[in-house]
């Protein structure tokens, strides 16, 4: 059991109107907000259970409302740190530099859209860093769903077209020009829009 990993996991508080907004049409504003609610305790579930068995951080990166409601809500023995102000890249390139500056040496960032992280998934994500530079989960769409890292490297973070399909071959053209090994997690679904509902279904 050491300290030297963190899991950065990246949220948003739970308030009707400003999150999982794609989802309002199917779902309407409180069901959306619920729906975020949901899937940021399941993945927390799941991270303590990687903390309980592996040991080491777990980090909550988040928007909206404060460190107040989040440590009400998701509890007071986590780290709560304001996601910073840019783009997505830069909110993960910030989270990694603040890991990295607290003395972690293995560090994996995830978000909440995807169920089907588990504590077997994290072990091999962290495990693959003992030997690779980079370990990347792979999205359906295109995207990545986990990415992990043992020194920050700034580059992975900028010139890619968040939000597209394009993010992880960015991020892959990147790495390979920088030569770093790379670890792959298997491809997984986001629960993104109404008709990935489907995906979160099994976990209720």
């Amino acid at each position: 059991m050491t300290n030297d990993k963190t899991l950065i996991i990246f949220t948003r508080y739970p308030e009707p109107g400003k999150t999982k907004t794609r989802m309002i049409p199917a779902l309407g504003a409180e069901g959306a907000a619920e729906l975020q609610r949901q899937m940021s305790e399941h993945t927390l579930k799941n991270a303590k259970e990687w903390q309980r068995v592996i040991g080491g951080k777990i980090a909550i990166h988040f928007a909206g409302g404060d460190e107040s409601l989040m440590s009400n809500w998701l509890g007071k023995e986590l780290t709560y740190y304001p996601q910073v102000t840019g783009d997505l890249g830069y909110k993960m390139q910030s989270a990694f530099n603040q890991a990295f500056s607290n003395g972690a040496a293995k560090v994996v960032t995830i978000g909440i859209d995807c169920p089907d992280i588990n504590l077997a998934l994290l072990n091999q994500a962290f495990t693959s860093l003992s030997e690779q530079d980079l370990v990347l989960g792979k999205a359906e769409d295109g995207g990545y769903y986990l990415i992990g890292l043992n020194r920050l490297i700034p580059e992975l973070f900028q010139n890619i077209n968040w939000g597209t399909s394009q993010v992880l071959a960015q991020t892959q053209n990147i790495a390979n020009s920088l030569n770093l090994n790379t670890a792959y997690l298997p491809t997984l679904p986001d629960v993104d829009r109404p008709e990935d509902l489907f995906i979160w279904e099994k976990y209720q």
